[in-house]
């Protein structure tokens, strides 16, 4: 991407925050009163230096992660894999919540500008949140100039907003409005303080979006993100800023019935066009930065499951080239998030600040590892500015769980603490079938029986040959591989039957059994042996999502004996089902007069639990498959 074009898309989660951070801040100092409220500049002031030192400390995980440094795997990288783990529960909390904060907030804008629909604003919230799904489910992606208008439009709307308001107090001599008499409930103090900060710093989520894109930019990449990470920064300071001079020039409080940056617009430009505009573009913008959530959550689960973390359909891309089994829990998570707490951002809040500032401060750790082992050119200068963001991140941190625990902290940290506990248990299940999948060296032979002769045919066949399949099957193989062979199609194959002749007796039925093999493991193993008895010819199949795997593979078939013939398919985009149901279309079509027999190694475990942790392609094959005759799927068990 252009960085004129990554700077809105990137930075919509960041930017779009100005819309409640602010008034999450405003609405904690509130309780304190008038006095309460006069913490409102220093507590600000403090929050844009913790936006600075951040955004500086993820321009090191730039040149340090050119490739792309999201905190897992920074965290994963230097800090080992429970730290790891520790970081991403906390981008998949905050990812979670960065859908149902940014579509609460986006709803009470439109709220504000439509008094009449606040009653609505759980059913609107889900159905957007469908939308969502429904969207990125079909492939929807974010570039071009279509996802880079609300960014840039919400960033007009705002700098609009402060300069008329600040060409008014200037007419005033900038002499604050008396805000609204304000009874103060609760005593100011450390406590509300800390509250307050905490509950601004929410402002700052969505920094670490671009240290993830950096392959996404233009060459030279890395350069092109940091440049694009500091002007994040730099406009996200400015209307924070700019947002909370206002407030307080304005006297403007939180209200229920109308959010901060809707009651500034109204002072600025009235209820006419330029009001409406602005309640739009905060809208869009909003739902921009809860849509950017699904292109990350499904991408930390694709991680995770890569590391044996999380359960392997989380690895599968779908007909749209998205992770739709990731996108679809996110949808249902964030929806039953935001049901839970009725759609209201001030509810929300209490939960975001954990998740996203735990991240913050693991990655930054986990950076600060890595100058102090690499020790290279200014290592000492990226060092230090690691270390203060990951002191400031962690402060913030400490500071949510503590102060906010009771008003719904506590379920972030439970959730955090909850997948810590099942991911480690995943990937203990995972290694314990891997253990007893793996190849011991008596199972490395497998026979290669003789096929009896066919009645119409003198002359026994053996399965073990290229040769004697199909010279119609979809050929995957190189050029100099693809050579004619010298044997022709009837001496390679069972005699070809008439499409019309009946099939009423074992005889009648010519066979050809695929065994679609993943791994060379004992349950590929166990289902090329099943085959092979059954005296008929096979063939091996294996999908690959890049040509370097394919190789590696090839070469395990030949060191195990290259008993059987192999053909490999190369699948980019890490799909399997729709590959092996194109590959037997084809074979079927080329050879209607054949029965295939699909012959799948399923693992099969003991315990319920862990069922869903291993993929069901047979299910999913015989459903493509039905329409299509002659054509038999079956699965060869391997207990675990």
């Amino acid at each position: 991407m252009r960085k004129l074009v990554a700077l809105p898309v990137l930075s919509a989660d960041a930017l779009s925050s100005v819309a409640y951070g602010p008034e999450a801040m405003l609405a904690v100092l509130v309780l304190g009163g008038a006095a309460g409220l006069a913490y409102t500049v220093p507590i600000a002031a403090t929050i844009a230096f913790l936006m600075l030192a951040v955004g500086v400390s993820y321009r090191q995980t730039i040149r340090a992660y050119p490739h792309g440094g999201g905190s897992y795997i920074v965290a994963s990288d230097n800090l080992g894999r429970v730290p790891g783990l520790i970081a991403a529960a906390g981008l998949m909390t905050d990812y979670i919540l960065t859908v149902a904060v940014s579509i609460a907030s986006g709803v009470a804008a439109i709220a504000s500008a439509v008094p009449s629909l606040a009653t609505d604003a759980v059913p609107i919230g889900v159905g957007v949140i469908a939308l969502l799904l429904a969207g990125n489910l079909r492939g929807i992606r974010q570039a071009g100039a279509l996802f880079a208008a609300p960014t840039y439009a919400f960033i007009i709307a705002v700098f609009a907003l402060v300069a008329v308001g600040l060409v008014d107090a200037a007419g005033r001599g900038f002499h604050p409005t008396a805000t609204p008499h304000l009874n103060a409930t609760e005593s100011v103090g450390v406590l509300l303080v800390m509250r307050a900060f905490a509950s601004g710093s929410t402002a700052m989520t969505g920094i670490e979006a671009i240290s993830n894109a950096v392959p996404a930019f233009k060459p030279v990449e890395w350069r092109n993100a940091r440049t694009t990470l500091t002007w994040m920064v730099g406009l996200l300071i400015v209307l924070f800023a700019g947002t909370v001079a206002m407030v307080r020039l304005d006297g403007v409080v939180p209200s229920t019935q109308e959010t901060v940056l809707s009651q500034l617009a109204h002072r600025s430009f009235g209820s006419g066009p330029l009001y409406i505009l602005t309640q739009a573009a905060t809208a869009a913008v909003l739902l921009l930065a809860a849509n950017t959530a699904y292109n990350d959550f499904p991408r930390v689960l694709f991680l995770l499951a890569r590391d044996r973390h999380a359960p392997q359909i989380f690895l599968r891309l779908g007909d749209r080239l998205a992770f739709s089994n990731g996108i679809i829990l996110l949808s249902i998570a964030a929806a039953l998030v935001y049901v839970a707490f009725s759609g209201m951002t001030a509810s929300l809040i209490p939960l975001y600040a954990v998740g996203v500032f735990l991240a913050f401060a693991l990655s930054q750790a986990g950076m600060v590892v890595h100058w102090w082992r690499l020790r290279d050119r200014h290592w000492r200068k990226s060092l230090f500015f690691n270390a203060t963001g990951a002191l400031l991140s962690a402060v913030v941190f400490l500071t949510a769980g503590i102060t906010k625990f009771t008003e719904g902290a506590w379920v972030a940290v439970l959730a955090v603490g909850l997948f810590l506990v099942v991911t480690m248990r995943i990937r203990r299940h995972y290694e314990s079938v891997g253990k007893a999948l793996r190849l011991h060296p008596h199972a490395i032979e497998l026979p290669t029986p003789t096929i009896p002769a066919h009645p119409s045919r003198g002359a026994a066949q053996s399965p073990a040959t290229t040769s004697q399949l199909p010279e119609a099957l979809p050929d995957t193989r190189t050029e100099e591989e693809a050579l004619p062979d010298s044997r022709t199609e009837e001496e390679a194959l069972p005699d070809a039957r008439p499409e019309e002749e009946d099939e009423e007796t074992p005889e009648e039925i010519r066979h050809l059994s695929v065994v679609p093999i993943a791994t060379m493991d004992l349950a590929g193993m166990r289902a090329l042996a099943y085959a092979a008895s059954l005296h008929q010819p096979v063939l091996a199949l294996h999908v690959s999502p890049e040509e370097d795997e394919a190789e590696r593979f090839r070469e395990y078939w030949t060191l195990w004996g290259d008993h059987l013939p192999l053909e490999v398919v190369v699948s980019p985009y890490r799909a399997i089902v729709a590959p092996l149901v194109h590959y037997i279309e084809a074979l079927h079509a080329k050879r209607p007069d054949l029965t295939l027999t699909v012959i799948l190694p399923e693992i099969v475990t003991m315990r319920w639990r862990y069922r869903l942790l291993h993929s069901r392609i047979a299910p999913r094959l015989r459903h493509a498959l039905r329409p299509l005759p002659k054509i038999v799927i079956t699965t060869v068990p391997f207990h675990v």
